[in-house]
C-alpha cells in the first residue's frame, strides 16, 4: 500500500477521533471548551496539509470529522444523542467547517533550495 493512502486513512480516523472529543468537551466547558474543540479541530486539518503537502490532507481528516459528527447527531431511537442542539453545537459545526475550507485553501510554502 502507498504510504500517502496510510496517512489518509490514519487523518480519517483521527479526524473521527478529534470529532468524538470536540462533541463532548465543546458544551461541558462554554466556552472554553467550545474555543479547544475548534482549536484541536484546526491543529488537526492544518497538521494533515502540512505532513501529506496536498489539499487531501485536509480533506481526508474533515471527511472523518463530519463522519463522525453527523453520526454524534443522529442520535438513538431512545432519545441518547451527544447533540442537545443548542448553539454551542451549530458553533461547532459550522466552526469546523469553515477551519476545514480555511486550511484546504492556504497557500503552500515553497520548497528549500537543496
Amino acid at each position: 500500500m502507498n504510504a500517502r493512502v496510510v496517512w489518509y486513512v490514519l487523518l480519517f480516523a483521527l479526524g473521527m477521533a478529534v470529532a468524538a472529543a470536540g462533541a463532548l468537551v465543546q458544551n461541558a466547558w462554554f466556552p472554553g471548551g467550545l474555543i479547544a474543540g475548534l482549536l484541536g479541530v484546526a491543529g488537526l486539518f492544518y497538521g494533515g496539509l502540512r505532513a501529506t503537502d496536498t489539499q487531501l490532507g485536509v480533506v481526508a481528516p474533515a471527511a472523518g470529522w463530519l463522519v463522525a459528527i453527523v453520526l454524534l447527531g443522529l442520535g438513538r431511537p431512545e432519545g441518547d444523542g451527544v447533540f442537545g442542539g443548542g448553539f454551542a453545537e451549530m458553533l461547532y459545526l459550522l466552526g469546523g467547517m469553515a477551519i476545514a475550507v480555511m486550511c484546504a485553501t492556504v497557500g503552500r510554502l515553497p520548497r528549500p533550495a537543496p
